[in-house]
């Protein structure tokens, strides 16, 4: 247990270097217009549909895209979950 707690403050320490500048980011998931296409592709769901699955309107996924807005927040995260394992994350959106 004390191994694990030491590397969970090793991250919080690093995350507040990459906050204050001093550090560059080991790994960041930037989603841009085609990767948001090709993971909403990948579902076989129409704009449609997959906008109403991630409770967002049709207009803002068809923003994201098209390159005209970028998704943020808890968007960009739940878009990069069903990215990462689109089978589970989508059946617990489904239910």
């Amino acid at each position: 247990m004390s191994n694990f707690f030491d590397e969970l403050m090793e991250s919080v320490q690093e995350m507040n270097e990459v906050l204050r500048g001093e550090r560059e980011p080991s790994r960041e998931f930037h989603v841009d217009a085609m990767q948001v296409k090709e993971i909403r592709k990948a579902t076989g769901l129409t704009q449609a549909k997959f906008a109403a699955l991630i409770d967002v309107q049709l207009g803002t996924l068809r923003n994201w895209e098209q390159g005209r807005r970028d998704p943020t927040g808890p968007a960009k995260a739940l878009l990069k979950a069903i990215h990462n394992d689109p089978v589970h994350v989508l059946n617990a959106l489904a239910t």
